[in-house]
């Protein structure tokens, strides 16, 4: 398969700087795939965003997007994504649907009328319905100095869905929402990239969202540690484990006696399993126990490993 996103070799140096901010890395990002950037503050992330929406030039490499080179076909990449800003760029001096009307007039989807009821009926369910499902239907021509800081992300996503991008880039787009409204946003992203085909390419500091990638990347020190599935990369760096206890720590030790394990902190016993299921252990124990945990390693529990013991690059 052909890839949307195809980026080889990708530096960039900026003036008076030791190291390059990008570090000649390469990935490729596959039609409808939902892949996840990450890494910490200073990675390399927010640089190599920017040179992907075309806003930042490269120092060397090469970079298409939907077929069109971000350097010399710069106005063809930007017809064929969205983009939703970790800063807000609305403008508070129009209403919600205004922001919305003139965006995709710019972009080019629909002409521009002068009031809401004279744009297509297509427009105007479209914008009904996202505004429906984001909870601000309500407020749709009201002033947008009106709204909420949370309400105010809710309106970039709908704007940033309006024109239909092959590539949606999402800058930590569920910043400033409640748990309920991230929960909702990810539920209508998905169904909407589904249906549309549409490339996710995300950037978060909220581990867990993407836990649902098709494939996750992260950088550090502007290098690619780690590509790869979530499962992948959960396996690969972290164990998966019981923490039992009994009464009788010294009996429970004798019949666990064949396995990996280790005491905890406060004295249970944790017991990695990898060919094993945690029920053939349990099935060894001929004892009441008084405490039985399994533990699976978490996408953020896999990052933090990553992170802080600087493991090599890793890609699959």
């Amino acid at each position: 398969m052909q890839s949307i996103i195809h980026v080889e070799k990708l530096t960039k140096r900026y003036r008076k700087t030791e190291k390059p901010a990008v570090n000649n890395i390469s990935f490729d990002v596959y039609p409808g795939e939902f892949f996840a950037f990450l890494g910490p503050n200073g990675a390399g992330k927010t640089t190599t965003i920017s040179i992907l929406t075309t806003t930042l030039a490269k120092t060397s490499g090469n970079i298409t997007i939907a077929g069109y080179d971000v350097s010399t076909q710069a106005k063809n990449v930007r017809e064929n994504v969205g983009i939703i800003f970790q800063n807000p760029s609305l403008d508070l001096n129009l209403s919600a649907e205004e922001n919305v009307r003139l965006h995709v007039n710019l972009y080019g989807v629909y002409s521009y009328k002068p009031f809401f009821r004279l744009m297509p009926k297509e427009y105007q369910n479209q914008v009904l319905e996202m505004a429906g499902f984001m909870g601000i239907r309500e407020d749709l021509f009201k002033p947008l100095k009106t709204f909420s800081g949370g309400m105010k992300r809710k309106l970039e996503i709908i704007r940033g869905l309006m024109i239909k991008p092959k590539v949606l880039f999402l800058d930590e787009p569920s910043q400033g929402l409640d748990a309920v409204s991230r929960r909702d946003l990810w539920i209508y992203l998905r169904k909407v990239a589904k249906n549309q085909n549409t490339t996710i390419f995300l950037t978060t500091h909220y581990i867990e969202e993407a836990e649902n990638a098709d494939r996750v990347c992260i950088v550090n020190h502007g290098q690619i540690i780690f590509l790869g599935t979530p499962s992948e990369m959960k396996n690969r760096l972290l164990g998966k484990y019981l923490v039992l206890d009994a009464e009788n720590r010294s009996m429970l030790y004798s019949q666990i006696a064949n396995f990996k394990s280790e005491t905890t902190v406060d004295g249970k016993i944790k017991i990695y399993f990898e060919e094993q299921t945690p029920q053939q252990i349990l099935a060894q124990i001929k004892m009441p126990l008084t405490c039985m945990e399994l533990h699976t390693p978490t996408l953020e529990e896999a990052y933090m490993d990553l992170i802080e013991n600087k493991t090599q690059e890793v890609t699959i």
